[in-house]
C-alpha cells in the first residue's frame, strides 16, 4: 500500500471519529429518542427557544464548527456539520444553530471579531436578515423590510446586506431598537420581519461570502430535515411493532410493510444525497458544482421530509392526528423547514441551471 494511500485511509479515520464524537456530544444536549416536553414548554413563547441551550451549543463549539481556527472558530467540514445538523433535527431542538452559523461565517469573512465572538458563544446572537421583501429592491439605503427571520426574538442584533455601488455591503443593525415583529409558525417557533433603519457599515463586499454561507445553511437544513424524518420514522416503526390489532402487532400486515419499505429508500437516498454534497463543499468544488451538489440535497431533504412525516401521522392511525402526539411535532417541523433556504421547485430549478453536462 503506497504512503499517500495510508494518509487517506488514516484521514478518512480520523474523520469518522471526529462524526461520532459530535453526534455523541449532541446526545447530551439534544438526544434524540429523549422524550419532547421541552420542545412543547418553548412552543409558542417567545423566543421559541431557551437561550441557555443556544449558549451549552457555543460553549461546545458548534456555532463555529465551520469557522476557521484562526477567527475562533473549530475550522471543522461540512461533514462533521451536516453531522450535527442532523443530530438536532432528530431531536427537533427549536435552538437556531443553522442560522446562527450563517451569520457567523459572513462576520468572521468581513472580520468584525467583536459581534463574533457574541456569536460564537452563544451569549449575543446575531441573525442575518437577507431575505428581503419585493419592496425592498427598490428601497433606499437598504430599509425595505427584511422577511422570515427565524427565531429573531432571541437576537442581540441582525446582519443587514444592502446593495450598495454594485456590491452588497454588510451592516450590523443592533436588536435595541429596531423595527422587529415576530409572528408565530407551525412549529412553535417566530419568524421575524425587520425593518432595518440606519445600523453600522462592517465589510463592503460580502457578496461571494454570503453566497457560500447560504449554500452552506441550505445543506445544514436539508441535514436537519433528515433527522427529522429518520426520528420520525423510528417512532413510526416503533408505533407499528407495538400497536396490536386482530391479535398482532400491525407492523406485521403487509401494506404497512410495502409504505415502510419505501419510506426507508427515500430516506437512504436522501441521506446519500447529503453526504455527497457534504464531500464536494469539503473538497472545494467550484461555484456551480457546489450549487448543484447542495440544490440536489435540499430539493430531497424537503420532499422526503414531507413525505416521511405525513406517512407517519397516517401510521399512527387516529392518534397522529392529535397534538398529544409527538409525532405530530414532526410534521410540523418539516413543514417549517422545507421552505428554508429554498423550497424543494426552487432548487430543482437550481439544479438543472447548475448541474454540469459531463456527469448526465
Amino acid at each position: 500500500m503506497s504512503d499517500a494511500m495510508e494518509r487517506d485511509i488514516d484521514g478518512d479515520g480520523d474523520r469518522a471519529e471526529s462524526i461520532r464524537m459530535i453526534r455523541d456530544s449532541a446526545a447530551g444536549i439534544a438526544p434524540r429518542g429523549g422524550d419532547r416536553r421541552r420542545v412543547r414548554a418553548l412552543r409558542y413563547r417567545a423566543p421559541g427557544y431557551d437561550p441557555a441551550v443556544l449558549r451549552a451549543m457555543g460553549e461546545q463549539g458548534w456555532i463555529g464548527l465551520r469557522v476557521p481556527e484562526e477567527r475562533g472558530g473549530a475550522g471543522l467540514g461540512m461533514r462533521e456539520f451536516c453531522a450535527l445538523a442532523g443530530e438536532l433535527g432528530a431531536a427537533l431542538a427549536p435552538e437556531p444553530l443553522i442560522p446562527a452559523a450563517l451569520s457567523a461565517a459572513l462576520l468572521a469573512a468581513a472580520g468584525a471579531e467583536g459581534p463574533l465572538e457574541g456569536v460564537l458563544s452563544g451569549e449575543a446572537p446575531v441573525l442575518t436578515a437577507w431575505q428581503e421583501s419585493p419592496a425592498a429592491l427598490e428601497a433606499p439605503g437598504g430599509e425595505g423590510a427584511r422577511l422570515f427571520i427565524p427565531q429573531a426574538g432571541g437576537a442581540a442584533g441582525f446582519l443587514v446586506p444592502v446593495r450598495e455601488g454594485g456590491r452588497l455591503s454588510l451592516r450590523l443593525q443592533p436588536r435595541e431598537g429596531a423595527d422587529l415583529v415576530l409572528e408565530g409558525t407551525q412549529d412553535g417557533g417566530f419568524y421575524g420581519t425587520l425593518r432595518p433603519a440606519g445600523g453600522t457599515a462592517i465589510a463592503a463586499d460580502v457578496g461571494a461570502a454570503l453566497e457560500a454561507a447560504l449554500d452552506e445553511a441550505a445543506l445544514g437544513t436539508a441535514a436537519y430535515l433528515l433527522g427529522v424524518a429518520d426520528q420520525a420514522f423510528a417512532a413510526t416503526l416503533d408505533y407499528l411493532r407495538t400497536r396490536q390489532q386482530f391479535g398482532k402487532a400491525i407492523g406485521a400486515f403487509q401494506a404497512l410493510q410495502h409504505r415502510a419499505a419505501d419510506l426507508t429508500v427515500q430516506i437512504a437516498l436522501t441521506r446519500a444525497s447529503i453526504e455527497a454534497a457534504a464531500g464536494r463543499l469539503d473538497a472545494g468544488a467550484d461555484r456551480a458544482a457546489r450549487r448543484a451538489a447542495v440544490s440536489r440535497a435540499k430539493a430531497r431533504a424537503s420532499d422526503t421530509a414531507m413525505l416521511v412525516t405525513r406517512q407517519a401521522i397516517q401510521l399512527h392511525g387516529g392518534i397522529g392526528y392529535t397534538d398529544e402526539a409527538d409525532i405530530g411535532l414532526y410534521l410540523r417541523k418539516a413543514m417549517v423547514l422545507a421552505n428554508a433556504f429554498g423550497p424543494a421547485a426552487l432548487h430543482r430549478r437550481r439544479f438543472a441551471a447548475e448541474f454540469p453536462e459531463d456527469e448526465g
